[in-house]
């Protein structure tokens, strides 16, 4: 099974350029508050290099519990 990350949008987008919310976009995080699994590859930890400041990462032992 690939290794995944969770990640959850805390900040909101508003006021950012259009390339970081359409980042958030493909990492499909749209509210603040939502979550998203995602497959860890270099293209998504690229992307979530970009939006770093908007984002936390859910720990493993959480999403388990899930």
């Amino acid at each position: 099974m690939a290794e995944t990350i969770e990640v959850k949008l805390v900040r909101s987008p508003i006021g950012t350029k259009v390339r970081v919310r359409e980042t958030l976009k493909g990492l499909g995080l749209r509210k603040v508050g939502s979550t998203s699994v995602l497959k860890s590859s270099p293209e998504v930890l690229g992307m979530l290099r970009r939006v770093m400041h908007l984002v936390d990462e859910v720990p493993q032992a959480q999403a388990a519990k899930k």
